[in-house]
Formats: structure tokens, sequence, C-alpha cells
């Protein structure tokens, strides 16, 4: 045996003999009858380990078909119910449009902002498919603008007929809607002009969601009259006669929503506003100055006293208070939510009352004077101002000050 072997008791060791790492082992020692942990898995476990697996995933894809097959059934569903009209349940809507549509797909895009489809995609799929095929549809059909009355439990192709027809009316009135108006103000010169409906207005002022970004998250509130005001924009407008109360209302927020570009929104944010809260200030400044000049004047008043709370808690402004008293208090009915008392909870800014800043909501729709004078103030150091008989305006730091002007240029004011 060589040198480098070495016979142990279970057998022969290969290697250096002295080195203590062994490196291949050879050994007669019987472990036959030695039982190990570890048992080879026998053919019948790994059969009922695959069938468990096979029934786990054929039970997770029959769950995935039903769910796919009761999505697909419930769009088939709408769609067929767009198309036929089988299940509609809607009554007469008002569908109005200023420039004439020269497309049918277009058309359908109307109906769908009017809620009278739900699946406009497929719509204007079956208009292309119909078309190609049985020549159904003129995809380029002008539609008349106007004012028309759609019967909702109609389906696409009647309701798109009505559209190629003769509009109800295409009688058009101008509106000029003044800075400082209110709401109720606003629906009032509408339907003086025989715009829309009051109630309809009221309905989509405080419930229809719009996707205007100054407006998509503002929701109505118990504490505020009127969920839209101070963003029905002041300008003249062109309306139907007859038109729906909702392209009415969209109308103004469209012209807002041009009116308040990225800049502001920035500037508000510098300041640390909202634009809601800029849009409040703004209607106070418009409602409290005699003319744009003061615009800034007043608004710097403002600024200061919100910036110090803790020695001028409320802005001490009685537009806040007259928006209550003789703008809501006269609009609201025996069926009213609640009273104008409630609301001056809420509103009232007198050195009385218990409202800390900012009213809860804006007093007014501002022009664009007032939105900038809110957003770029005049650099003062006054906390009061008030107007003399002529309109002129006074401004101090103290309210002694105050007093004393008072006393001066207007004594016939209480204070």
């Amino acid at each position: 045996m060589p040198d480098n072997f070495k016979k142990e008791e279970n057998g022969v060791n290969i290697g250096n003999a002295d080195s203590p790492k062994k490196d291949i082992y050879f050994t007669n020692q019987d472990y036959s009858g030695v039982k190990t942990d570890k048992k080879p898995a026998t053919k019948a476990a790994s059969k009922a380990k695959g069938k468990k697996g096979g029934v786990a995933s054929t039970y997770w894809f029959f769950i995935i078909v039903i769910a796919v097959s009761m999505v697909i059934s419930v769009y088939a569903i709408f769609c067929l119910n767009d198309i036929f009209g089988i299940t509609k349940s809607k009554d007469s809507v008002t569908v109005s449009y200023a420039q004439e549509i020269d497309n049918t797909s277009d058309a359908v895009d109307v109906l769908a902002e009017n809620h009278l489809i739900k699946c406009k995609n497929f719509c204007k799929f079956y208009i292309k498919l119909a078309s190609k095929v049985v020549g159904s549809y003129d995809i380029e059909a002008p539609f008349q603008a106007g004012v028309y009355y759609l019967n909702g439990k109609m389906g696409l192709e009647g309701m798109l007929t009505s559209m190629m027809g003769t509009p109800e009316t295409t009688e058009t009135v101008k509106v000029m809607i003044p800075e400082g108006y209110t709401v109720p103000e606003i629906i009032d010169k509408l339907v003086e002009n025989e715009v829309c409906d009051k109630a309809a207005l009221l309905s989509v002022i405080d419930s229809t969601e719009f996707s205007y970004s100054l407006v998509s998250g503002l929701k109505a509130k118990e504490s505020v009259p009127y969920r839209l005001e101070g963003y029905l924009f002041p300008d003249t407008y062109e309306f139907y006669v007859g038109q729906s109360a909702s392209s009415v209302i969209e109308k103004f927020l469209e012209q807002t929503e041009k009116q308040i570009p990225e800049e502001y929104r920035k500037r508000a944010q510098e300041m640390g506003y909202s634009m809601n809260e800029i849009i409040t200030i703004a209607s106070i400044v418009q409602a409290e100055a005699g003319s744009n000049d003061q615009m800034k004047t007043i608004a710097a008043v403002i600024e200061n006293r919100l910036q110090d709370t803790t020695n001028y808690p409320s802005l001490g402004c009685q537009s806040t208070t007259d928006y209550i008293k003789n703008k809501v208090a006269p609009a609201l009915s025996s069926t009213s939510a609640h009273t104008a008392d409630y609301y001056l909870t809420y509103y009232s800014t007198a050195s009385t009352s218990t409202v800390k800043g900012l009213p809860e909501g804006p007093i007014c729709n501002p022009g664009k004077a007032a939105i900038e004078a809110a957003l770029y103030p005049e650099d003062n150091d006054d906390y009061f101002f008030f107007h003399d008989n002529n309109g002129k305006l006074y401004t101090a730091k103290t309210y002694s000050e105050f007093k004393s002007q008072i006393q001066k240029y207007a004594p016939y004011l209480s204070y």
C-alpha cells in the first residue's frame, strides 16, 4: 500500500496520512441498516400534490373567467341600452349647443355630457360600423345649433335623428351680469330673460358635478347657501331661450376658469391661501370697494387683519352680514333647509360675531380687478377703513385713529 494511504477502522483515506484533510474516503462499512431522517418522495405523494395544485389552478381559472364574463355582460347591457333604449327611463332632456356640430362623433359627445348615454366610445364604434355596413349614419351630417328637447327613453339613432332636425328654438338673448352679483341675483336675471327655470338652476348650482379644476372638489355644505357662489364670473353672455340649466352654469364656469390662470393659483399658494379663500377675500373686496382703485387698499386691510387674528379676530366687514340679510334671506322659502340667522353664524364678521377670520364662503361673484387685488394687495399697515357719504375711502392704523377720522369725516356713522 502506498505511503500516502492511511488505513482506518472503517476504510481507507487516500491522501497524506499526516495531513489533517481527508480528500477521498473509501469505506467498507455497511450502512444499509441505518435509518435516515429524509425520506424519498413516493410517486403517490407527488401525484397527490400535483393533483391538489391542479384543482386550485382550475378553481381560480374559473373564478377569473366568471368575473370577466360578468363585467363584459354588464358592459354589453349598457351598450345595448344606449343603442336601442331597452330599459331607459329618463324623461325629456333639454340639450343645447351654441355652434353647429359637423359630425356624428361630436354629437355623441354631447349626448354623453348630458348623461343620455353611458358608453360613448362603443356608440361611436357602432356608428362607424353601421355606416360602413349599411350606410345608416351620415358621419358628416351637420347638427344645427340650438335647443333640442330629447326623449331620454330613445335609443341612439332616435336621439341623433332628433338632433339633426329643426331645433325647438334658435332664439338667443344677451345677459349682462354685473360684478358683485350674487347667485340669487344671477338666477333672477336668467329667469327674467327666459333663459331657464329657477328650480333647475338651483339644483345644478348645488348638486351637479363639473370637471373644471376650480370647482371639481367643491362640495355642497350646510353652512353655505349656494355652493357655486363666487364662481359665476360676471360678464356678458349669450344664451338660448329655454337653454338647459347645466349648459348655462357650465358657460359661467368655463369663463371663470379662463379668468383665473395658473399664475393666480401659484400666487395663492405663495400667500398660504386656497383659491376658495382668495375668491372669498375678492368677493368681500368687491362688495366693500366703491371703485376699482380702492380695491388693493381694502384688500391690504383685510390681509393685515387675517395675519393678526390675535388682536383682530374678526374682519369687521359689514358686507358679510349684508349678504345674508339682504341677498340670501329674501330668496329663502318655507321649505329652505336653514334660516338667515343660521347662516349669519357662519358669515357675520362683525366685531361681536364668533366668526374668526374669513366667512364660510364667498359673498358675491367678484370681477377680475377684485381677484387681482386679493392676490396682490397694497403694502400698508392699516387695520381699519370706512367710506364717507361721497364714497371716499379712509384708512387707519389704530382704533383711536379710526374713531378720530370718523368723527371728523363721517360723524353720522355709528361705531
